[in-house]
């Protein structure tokens, strides 16, 4: 009986004695980043117009400017702009304080009414007639305008893709120099896609030249290897 609990003891006391090799295989890692940037021409512009309009009263500023939007709306929807890309993203009402000098109180004159209008253009080839159709009707405010993808995500894949070979060539190139050789991948992880516009002139038919350009549809992979002997 003492014979047999003396090996049991032996034998688990070496069993550790095999973890050391083990641990420094899976500890043989390297971990590299790539970037993937695909270009792509935009398809979708947003733009945000704005009515500002005065009147002696609050009511007489809003109602004018009501007016003007109304017919601003009726001029892009008859530009081909859908209802659904028309969105009011500001409507604000204030007094215009004025003083006649340093030493006088401020005092009302009369009342600012301004609205704010968020609108896609789907057409880019329309958008210059667009501009030219708000500020015809009453707009006299551009607040911003951005261009984008009506459905990024497939040139986003095609930059994840990118981003993953970037990061092997990446990996292949430092393991070489070290003399080994690049395993299976460990871990791979996504540090974020997103689009950069580069802009590229290009003028529409209309009287207002627009810059359509080109997004830098970009993303970021860690991805993390085994390196083998």
């Amino acid at each position: 009986m003492r014979l047999i609990q003396a090996l049991t003891l032996s034998a688990a006391l070496a069993l550790p004695m095999a973890a050391p090799a083990f641990a420094e295989g899976a500890g043989s890692t390297i971990t590299v980043t790539g970037t993937g940037t695909v270009q792509t021409p935009p398809d979708l512009a947003t733009l945000m117009i704005g009515v500002t309009t005065q009147g002696e009263t609050a009511a007489v500023a809003l109602s004018t400017n009501s007016e003007a939007v109304a017919a601003v709306t009726a001029r892009l929807t008859a530009s081909g702009i859908e209802a659904r890309d028309m969105q009011t993203s500001n409507l604000s009402i204030n007094p215009n304080w004025t003083s006649i000098d340093s030493s006088s109180s401020p005092a009302i004159s009369g009342y600012v009414a301004t609205n704010f209008l968020t609108i896609r253009v789907r057409d880019l080839g329309g958008l210059g007639s667009v501009l030219d159709a708000a500020v015809a009707d009453g707009a006299n405010t551009l607040n911003g305008l951005t261009f984008g993808m009506a459905k990024p995500e497939p040139a986003l894949n095609e930059a994840r893709k990118a981003a993953v070979a970037d990061a092997r060539a990446k990996a292949e190139l430092l393991v070489a120099a070290a003399g080994m050789k690049l395993g299976r991948i460990v871990t791979i992880t996504e540090g974020g896609a997103w689009s950069d516009p580069a802009p590229m002139f290009r003028e529409s038919a209309a009287a207002v030249p627009v810059q359509g350009g080109e997004l830098a549809m970009t993303a970021n992979v860690t991805v993390q290897y085994e390196m083998t002997e």
